[in-house]
């Protein structure tokens, strides 16, 4: 496919994917330091095809959700020309699925063949795709075939040097746009030498921008060491993980910002864009390191909340101000939805303002049962509910279709089970039939439930089968749609 982005890779100054370290604060504060690119932590494949991408509209983000409601990606208009999404993956086809996801938000697509961990290798990703070239070379032909953004990938060295180079030419052979080379083994760790020579063997091998990694140890610094870094390996260009990770204002040209204000910095980011508190006490304990023994380092480490981190370093102001403004820009948002709700909805849904609560119903009995029980009696399809829910907010609306007429509540529910019930209700007051709450005196239902439970325990007397008929059972067991739950 034809690219249609600017990013190059050449003569530019990286971010590397760091595991729970690469999130958007940190992204987005390199970014203003001076780095060109920046690449988020590894996010793998199975994870990232589960989750649904929602534009939040109070933080101006793009969120990828898991089912959980857990934010698994973050990204912004402010990175979306400048980064790199890196997965983690040992299948093709999962490959493809997720860049298709993300592709329209980032500015390339990245995979991971160089994490030694085991989480990782496991699965076969990561370094073990190393020892898989025909892997590597049916998931990146797949990614370069199939996406509109840049692929890159970012290997280790092999043993042998002849290996290295001859693996690197097969992947470039798969019309990838760069290639990022971490300068050690699998088995090597921080503390061993990065190998330049390696590095600088690639690069005059093939005619790809080589992206040296590795050298935060051996070589950077300070600012000045990046250019020393790229000439000793011949590369194009340079990533850094850990030296940015301890100070991302070492691609400043300028020199390093004092810690204090990097730190301050980072947490400004952490606030405006609700980044969850562990991964910010983690990100500023990396950036602390031998001054975690202090007292401000005592109090980061048992800080239990966001707001707690900034009262440590004397941002307790900022943060409630910042959380003033998105509790009102909410607010204003909520208001427009409803607004928007009430202009929008079809006519000809019949509305109420109700809600379900299960202490106005007996034990087991619930208005979907009843309506259920009285669409059979009138020999009417069984009702059917569509459920979405609210990006905003995440709260869940319904409505249900019964005898070809629309019924719901104009108040949205904390759970897709009850907005469905809250549906179900608006249907049968509206029919004016009874929904079984207690205060309208005798329920059929639960008299039937007797009189079957009576039956059962006469069967069981008699030594009849204990099995009870799956007809019997389809008058009181609730159906539910098996819809899913699409975001608004």
């Amino acid at each position: 496919m034809t690219v249609n982005t600017p990013l190059c890779f050449r003569g530019r100054k990286i971010l590397a994917p760091m595991v729970r370290v690469g999130t958007l604060p940190m992204r987005l504060l390199a970014l203003d330091y001076g780095a060109d690119i920046v690449y988020c932590e590894e996010l793998i494949d199975i994870k990232m095809l589960q989750c649904k991408r929602v534009i939040n509209e109070v933080l101006e983000t793009v969120d990828f959700v898991a089912p959980n409601e857990r934010v698994v990606f973050r990204t912004c208009e402010r990175e979306r020309q400048r980064v790199v999404f890196q997965m983690g993956s040992a299948d093709a086809e999962r490959a493809l699925a997720v860049a298709k996801l993300v592709e329209s938000d980032v500015a390339g697509i990245d995979i991971n063949m160089g994490c030694p961990k085991e989480y990782s290798t496991k699965a076969r990703m990561g370094a073990a795709l190393l020892s898989d070239p025909d892997k590597i070379e049916s998931i990146l032909t797949t990614l370069v075939k199939g996406v509109c953004k840049p692929v890159t990938c970012k290997i280790r060295i092999l043993p042998s040097v002849e290996d290295t180079v001859n693996l690197v030419k097969r992947i470039e052979k798969t019309g990838i746009a760069a290639i990022a080379v971490h300068g050690r083994k699998k088995e090597e760790r921080p503390q061993h030498p990065v190998h330049c020579d390696v590095i600088k063997a690639i690069s005059e091998a093939v005619s790809i921008p080589v992206i040296a990694n590795g050298g935060s140890h051996d070589f950077i610094k300070d600012y000045t060491d990046i250019e020393t870094f790229r000439k000793a390996t011949a590369a194009s260009s340079v990533m850094i993980a850990r030296a940015a990770m301890w100070n991302p204002s070492i691609f400043r040209k300028e020199g390093f910002f004092p810690l204090k204000d990097v730190m301050q910095d980072y947490i400004k980011y952490a606030v405006r864009y609700d980044n969850h508190y562990t991964n910010t006490k983690y990100c500023l304990c990396q950036m602390l390191r031998e001054q975690l023994e202090t007292a401000q380092g005592k109090k980061l480490h048992a800080a239990q909340s966001t707001q707690e981190i900034c009262e440590v370093f004397e941002l307790g102001d900022f943060y409630e101000e910042t959380a003033a403004i998105f509790g009102a820009k909410k607010t204003s948002l909520e208001t427009e939805t409803q607004d928007e709700d009430d202009q929008v909805d079809d006519p000809d849904v019949i509305k109420m303002a109700v809600r379900f609560d299960k202490r106005e119903y007996p034990p087991q009995i619930t208005p979907k049962m009843y309506l259920l029980e009285w669409c059979r009696k009138e020999k009417h399809p069984q009702p059917v509910y569509e459920t979405v829910q609210r990006p905003l907010d995440k709260l869940f609306g319904s409505v249900v279709t019964v005898a070809e007429q629309k019924y719901r509540s104009t108040l949205w529910d904390k759970s897709k089970k009850l907005a469905e019930q809250a549906a179900a209700i608006v249907c049968l007051r509206a029919l004016g039939v009874p929904e079984g709450r207690l205060c309208e005196g005798q329920n059929h239902l639960v008299n039937k439930r007797r009189r079957d439970d009576q039956e059962h325990l006469n069967n069981r007397d008699h030594g009849e089968d204990l099995a009870e008929p799956s007809h019997k059972k389809a008058n009181f067991i609730e159906e539910t749609s098996d819809m899913g739950v699409p975001k608004m």
